[in-house]
């Protein structure tokens, strides 16, 4: 079996078809998701997703995408944290592709996010685009091996992946790795250790080949592993145990149902 460990399915594009999402699901041996919150005020769609069906879990925390927004706060995160099916705390991180300017408050906010997955104990959701020098050094700043967790959706270099294993962290492939221009991320998914490694299809975003371009969901999953099992050359049901495993090594309040 495989576990999707991000998606965001209280996106509309999932409103009126997700039973089905949820059929496909099961025809092609994905047997988990993680709903991945991204701002608080849609948080309760996230977890009622988690509550409604026994093979969802549930993030809470707030996307470095949104500026302008209410701030969360380490006390926050941490009581909404405590449902039990909230497994992680994210996503958070560091975006500079998309903003630009003072973004202080962009790395406020990713230490308010470590801050709260050290004290109730739950591993982070880290998302980093073109901002690998602030995230690694805020990570250490902040301690960020007490928590743990998962470079969500990697796209930077070898180097960086190595880094965020030293602190503890897995590394999660998304459909990009099946794109035929990832080569510096195909290196990745080749050298890094296989029990460090997780997939995800961050649905409803970056469908893999062949469905590039179309709405993603967590069915498509099994191609992102089946890409990896190629690059490292073992098969596909060595990288489904592996990441499966791994996927409830790092999410240990997820419980297997």
């Amino acid at each position: 079996m495989l576990v999707d460990s991000h998606c965001h399915l209280n996106f509309p594009e999932f409103t009126e078809n997700i039973n089905a999402v949820r059929q496909l699901m099961q025809d092609s041996q994905v047997s988990h998701a993680l709903c991945v919150s991204v701002t608080l005020d849609k948080f309760p769609e996230v977890l009622g997703l988690a509550e409604q069906y026994d093979n969802f879990y549930a993030s809470v925390g707030v996307h470095p995408d949104y500026e302008n927004i209410d701030e969360p706060s380490v006390d926050l995160l941490c009581r909404l944290a405590q449902h039990p099916k909230v497994v992680a705390i994210g996503e958070t991180g560091l975006d500079y592709f998309r903003l630009s300017g003072d973004l202080e408050w962009q790395r406020n906010r990713f230490r308010t996010h470590i801050r709260a997955a050290i004290l109730v104990g739950k591993p982070l959701i880290i998302h980093t685009r073109n901002a690998a020098n602030d995230t690694l050094r805020i990570m250490q700043e902040e301690g960020a091996h007490q928590a743990g967790g998962v470079m969500h959706c990697f796209t930077e270099s070898l180097e960086m992946a190595k880094a965020a294993i030293e602190m503890g962290f897995y590394i999660s492939f998304s459909g990009i790795v099946t794109f035929k221009n990832a080569a510096q991320l195909k290196e990745v998914a080749q050298k890094i250790p296989l029990d460090k490694i997780l997939v995800e299809t961050d649905s409803p975003y970056l469908a893999p080949v062949p469905f590039r371009g179309k709405t993603n969901q967590p069915a498509y999953v099994k191609y992102v592993a089946q890409e990896i099992a190629d690059l490292r050359g073992i098969s596909l049901e060595a990288v489904m145990q592996a990441t499966t495993q791994n996927f409830f090594n790092l999410f240990k309040y997820a419980r297997i149902s």
